[in-house]
């Protein structure tokens, strides 16, 4: 029996983005888990590290004047404000890891996946998370019993001003059934990396078997 062939690929922005709610972290934080060829994304902050968060491994914890040098000098895939602290992708590591064949997992919300797709548009796979109904998500919030009334009605004005903007993603997955979620984004993730494109060692592989076959 022939050895299998590994043609180095290109690697991948993998994108998952819903409502709070939706489902979004619990999917990824199971690709991580369970698919050793895809890491997460790394961004910058400005915000305060949180108990238990580590510098470089959860966020890479700057102040604002460098952040800002770094948008000025262009070395930010994407970034946005939220509730006062900046947040950002940096592009250098991403480039990098893409080259060498890395997957990279982004939990971001529509700005955020607009924004990459515009600068890294071949190497962006995004995917939308919906919940099976608005009662459905609005159980779930309720669920977590750490919110009060107003702020729920906030997490749900939002959760319908995110679902308005399902259409600007590649795949959209109802999440009425974690595991079936979870199995229906792993497919598309290994799809994606079969992609002709993005697997370029198929031309070298290509040309030989031709050369063995002439």
């Amino acid at each position: 029996m022939a050895e299998s062939q590994s043609l180095h690929r290109r690697g991948l922005m993998f994108i998952l983005s819903s409502p709070s709610g939706g489902g979004k972290s619990t999917v990824a934080r199971r690709l991580l888990e369970e698919d050793g060829e895809i890491a997460m994304s790394v961004s910058v902050t400005t915000r305060p590290p949180r108990p238990g968060e580590v510098d470089g491994v959860h966020y890479h914890f700057i102040d604002q004047a460098e952040f800002d040098r770094m948008v000025e000098d262009g070395e930010l895939l994407e970034w946005a404000v939220v509730f006062g602290n900046s947040y950002g992708t940096p592009k250098a590591q991403i480039k990098a890891g893409l080259k060498a064949g890395q997957d990279f997992l982004f939990d971001i919300d529509w700005q955020g996946t607009q924004q990459l797709y515009q600068r890294m548009e071949t190497d962006v796979v995004r995917v939308f998370l919906l919940p099976p109904s608005i009662e459905e998500l609005e159980a779930r919030l309720r669920g977590r019993a750490k919110d009060s009334d107003d702020v729920i009605r906030d997490r749900m004005s939002r959760a319908i001003s995110e679902i308005s903007h399902w259409d600007g993603y590649d795949y959209v997955v109802i999440n009425d059934d974690l595991d079936d979620c979870f199995a229906k984004v792993q497919t598309i993730l290994n799809a994606e990396r079969m992609g002709r494109a993005r697997q370029t060692g198929l031309v070298d592989f290509t040309r030989n078997l031709m050369a063995g076959g002439s």
